[in-house]
């Protein structure tokens, strides 16, 4: 199974910036797609962005409408970890971000999630 550790969440202020990393273990052969979903206070959770990638390159990035043109998703294929580097920060992207894994044939696994928060 593939194990996903996430870091980089906290507090920033509004317009700041924040990288998340999640760095999967485990069976992460057959790892083909990584990204990001949040989940804000009362709300559903949202997709934010996902990368693509064969073992040794990514193949495609795609973003949800909050996130183009602020958020950007890399991965270190050496370092099987994701980053999610959010620019121009503002209140409303607080929320639990939490990063996923897509395998074949063992599907989609979570991170624990971590805390964004943005002050005014």
């Amino acid at each position: 199974q593939v194990q996903l550790a996430e870091s980089g969440g906290g507090l920033v202020q509004a317009g700041g910036t924040l990288r998340l990393s999640c760095a999967a273990s485990g069976r992460t052969a057959s790892t083909f797609a990584m990204g990001w979903f949040r989940e804000a206070p009362g709300k559903g959770r949202d997709f934010v962005a996902i990368v693509r990638f064969t073992p040794n390159s990514v193949t495609s990035t795609a973003y949800a409408d909050l996130a183009k043109g602020r958020f950007t998703i890399s991965r270190d294929n050496s370092a099987n970890t994701a980053f999610l580097e959010m620019n121009n920060l503002t209140p409303e992207d607080t929320a639990i971000y939490y990063c996923f894994a897509d395998s074949n044939p063992e599907g989609r696994k979570w991170g624990r999630g971590t805390q964004v928060t943005v002050s005014a």
